[in-house]
């Protein structure tokens, strides 16, 4: 397998949910913290966690050793903007593709990530599926990665990019869970 990067998206305010999701703890552990385990696990490296709403709270708070932080001031137009600040962060690594995973999913495992990075290389766009719906992580080939950021606008992130390049999708059913975590309620327990 080619080496893989991975990019936490962690910026948002987390309007829906009362706070940044980044801040959320789920059996003590910070989101934030359980997405770049996920990613480190799964063997990605570097990993990238772009953050912007509480940024330095975000900073103090969590524990993320040596992962690499990017702000992203324009945080607040959505995920596009963190998306492409991520992949700025990642333009001198040497990594053939990168994992991407929102923040808000703790229900994606090491073994759904490790699916998914298999298909690791240059030219690769591939992402978990659940149920037979394109869900994360997504992988992005480097080949992809202008493509990709030059597409990535308000919340939509790489959506329009992989509507008009589609992703082989790796069904992850087995192995995780594709939710995503608005409201506290959406805590898995």
């Amino acid at each position: 397998m080619n080496q893989v990067a991975g990019i936490v998206l962690a910026a948002g305010a987390g309007v829906r949910y009362g706070r940044p999701k980044a801040l959320v703890e789920l059996h003590g552990e910070l989101l934030v913290e359980r997405a770049v385990r996920t990613l480190r696990e799964a063997g990605a490296d570097p990993v990238v966690v772009v953050v912007g709403a509480r940024a330095d709270e975000v900073r103090a708070r969590a524990a993320l050793d040596d992962a690499l932080f990017v702000r992203n001031a324009e945080w607040a137009s959505g995920m596009g903007s963190s998306l492409r600040a991520g992949l700025m962060g990642l333009i001198s690594c040497r990594a053939a593709a990168v994992l991407v995973l929102p923040v808000d999913m703790p229900g994606i495992t090491p073994a759904a990530v490790r699916r998914v990075a298999e298909l690791s290389t240059p030219d690769v766009l591939a992402a978990a599926s659940f149920d037979g719906v394109r869900g994360h992580p997504v992988l992005l080939g480097r080949a992809h990665w202008a493509g990709v950021a030059t597409a990535a606008s308000g919340d939509q992130g790489a959506r329009t990019y992989l509507r008009d390049h589609p992703p082989v999708l790796v069904a992850c059913d087995d192995v995780a869970s594709g939710a995503d975590v608005d409201r506290p309620e959406d805590l898995p327990g």
